[in-house]
């Protein structure tokens, strides 16, 4: 699991995934410049050590790179929910108390990924003679 991404890392991430298309450092620059005041330099530094990290891919242009995003960012927002919930000493207790904090629209965001995953598991065969399906057998 990669480290979360730095406030500035995210701003640049952000504008990748959004765009979702090779960018220019230039690109983000002039859209990162509308919120706030910001050097090329520390951009290219961004988006070169994004590189080193893994997070986006490059290819040269001309005299410049233009960046894609390697995963998506739900990919990226499902690692770092896996990395914490398995970090709990009682992850049926952190679910409870994450599930306790959602909204009703995630709620239904959340049951209807509950729905889609269900549907896409192969359903598991029946319990064997003798079996209550706990994998305990009767004697």
């Amino acid at each position: 699991m990669p480290r979360p991404l730095g406030e500035l890392e995210d701003a640049v991430m952000t504008r990748v995934w959004q765009w979702n298309r090779p960018v220019t450092v230039r690109e983000v620059l002039e859209d990162l410049q509308r919120e706030r005041s910001i050097a090329y330099t520390t951009v290219m530094t961004v988006m070169d050590n994004l590189h080193q990290k893994g997070w986006v891919r490059r290819e040269v242009e001309g005299r410049a790179y233009r960046y894609t995003a390697v995963s998506t960012r739900a990919a990226y927002a499902a690692a770092l929910m896996n990395e914490a919930w398995s970090r709990s000493d009682n992850p049926a207790a952190a679910l409870v108390a994450f599930f306790g904090m959602m909204s009703q629209d995630q709620r239904e965001a959340l049951d209807d990924a509950i729905r889609i995953v269900r549907r896409d598991t192969p359903q598991s065969a029946p319990p064997a003679e003798g079996d209550d399906g706990t994998g305990a057998r009767e004697r």
